[in-house]
């Protein structure tokens, strides 16, 4: 099993998802990524390794890094999170992006690793630098009608199609080129995450220097590998010389660049595995009631008494009151989702609600009321589609549902009072993400229903 945990590093939080068990392998994700991008490789390596992956500063759930900072700034953040749970020397892993933090982190500081695996290394050229230039990193806000949805969801897609995904002509085509709208999704949705803050994260990783350590440098060992249809398996060929105990070589698919990795890491010796400390003020737990078996997301003072629930199609992030307890319910916001159908009646919630109060010791429950009108209009079908309408859909139920109530109702008689500051974009773009991860809204209404009754 995946858990999902936060620590604080000062003023900032820091999500990290963790599986396995044995000595510790730092995987650090590609950007805009989030370590979710890892769960699948996490199942495959925590046989073998205690799996930590962070989200990078301003990317999924961590908070982002001051100011303007460079990539020696992101590296030194990889160092913090180690010191603050307590890992001296562990392995690493980095996919891209990600190689490129690793490798800052590397030179920083060698002998806190035991040995590093890359999935890619780019070295760009003076003319790929200059056709990057500002147009592959745009500014990325939230616009009034959702107009940014719109071009985030092209620009997602055709990043598959060329690269980079605004050079559209046949010298920049891809071989991996898709339309899958589960794969678009997953990307969008970690761009929703961290807004404008990818500009940051990303331009740091372009901006760059693109030098690996001179060849007498004490470096622990490290492997490169890149796959056929990777755009960074031609700079295998541009990396040079480089220390003792390095080595860089194209494969063939991305399940070689994997196994070559697992080999490389796992011929290392390693410490054992430390308790590893978390925040006090937000994480999860884990939750076991037959019909939901994962992990429910709370945030708040955990020496709250009182429980607080959020209505259908919301969550914490956009209900949270200070010092209270809060969590997202099973298929909304961060939480899991229900093992199957999310159930309908009251006693199916009440039971998760009983377990979730248990396990933080809440004496009691504040319950919502259902909102007006018919669950099955209010929480319409937002499943990824081809053409990314339903981000668009979402967008304008967060708005009318500020106008009329309910929402679908957009007529003089269902006007509703609202505060025009409720209209802020960035609160919107709160209640979307919300709206997009309520995936058990309908069956949760339903169930508020049946408790009235």
């Amino acid at each position: 099993m995946i858990t999902r945990h936060y620590i604080r590093l000062g003023d900032r939080h820091v999500h990290y998802r963790k599986a396995g068990s044995g000595p510790i392998l730092l995987m650090v994700h590609q950007s805009p990524r989030s370590s979710a991008e890892y769960a699948a490789l996490m199942e495959k390596w925590a046989p073998h390794f205690t799996c930590i992956a962070p989200d990078t500063p301003g990317f999924g759930q961590s908070d982002p890094l001051p100011g303007e900072p460079d990539i020696n700034d992101f590296a030194e953040a990889v160092h913090a999170l180690l010191d603050a749970l307590g890992i001296d020397r562990c392995a690493a892993y980095g996919f891209h992006s990600g190689a490129i933090i690793l490798m800052t982190a590397l030179k920083q500081s060698p002998a806190r690793f035991t040995r590093a695996a890359m999935g890619g290394y780019a070295v760009w050229t003076p003319d790929e630098m200059a056709l990057f230039g500002d147009a592959y990193l745009p500014p990325f806000h939230p616009a009034d009608y959702g107009e940014h949805l719109t071009w985030l969801w092209n620009r997602i897609l055709e990043q598959s199609w060329f690269f980079p995904w605004f050079a559209t002509d046949e010298a920049h085509r891809l071989s991996v080129a898709h339309d899958d709208p589960a794969r678009v999704d997953a990307v969008v949705r970690e761009m929703l995450d961290a807004g404008n803050a990818y500009q940051a994260g990303y331009g740091a990783v372009l901006r760059a220097p693109r030098d690996i350590p001179p060849t007498d440098a004490e470096m622990p060992p490290c492997l490169i590998t890149a796959y056929d249809g990777d755009p960074l398996q031609a700079h295998i060929d541009r990396l040079g010389d480089m220390p003792s105990g390095w080595e860089a070589r194209k494969v063939a698919t991305p399940d070689d660049h994997q196994h070559a990795s697992l080999d490389h890491l796992l011929a290392g010796e390693y410490p054992e595995e430390p308790a590893l400390p978390e925040a006090d003020d937000r994480g999860f737990v884990a939750i076991d009631t037959g019909g939901f078996d994962g992990l429910i997301h709370w945030r708040g003072n955990r020496g709250s008494d009182a429980l607080h629930l959020h209505e259908p199609g919301r969550a914490l992030d956009s209900t949270a009151a200070p010092d209270a307890l809060h969590i997202d319910l099973p298929g909304h916001g961060l939480s899991d989702d229900w093992n199957s159908q999310a159930p309908k009646d009251w006693a199916g919630w009440a039971a998760l609600i009983d377990a979730v109060s248990a396990e933080l010791g809440t004496l009691k429950t504040h319950i919502p009321a259902p909102p007006p009108g018919d669950p099955a209009r209010l929480y319409p079908d937002l499943t990824p589609d081809r053409f990314g309408a339903y981000l668009t859909t979402a967008w304008q139920i967060v708005r009318a549902r500020h106008f009329f109530e309910p929402w679908y109702e957009a007529k003089a008689d269902n006007a509703r009072a609202f505060d025009p500051a409720d209209l802020a974009l960035e609160k919107l773009a709160t209640e979307h993400r919300d709206l997009l991860r309520a995936r058990a809204a309908r069956p949760y209404h339903l169930a508020l229903l049946d408790k009235d009754n």
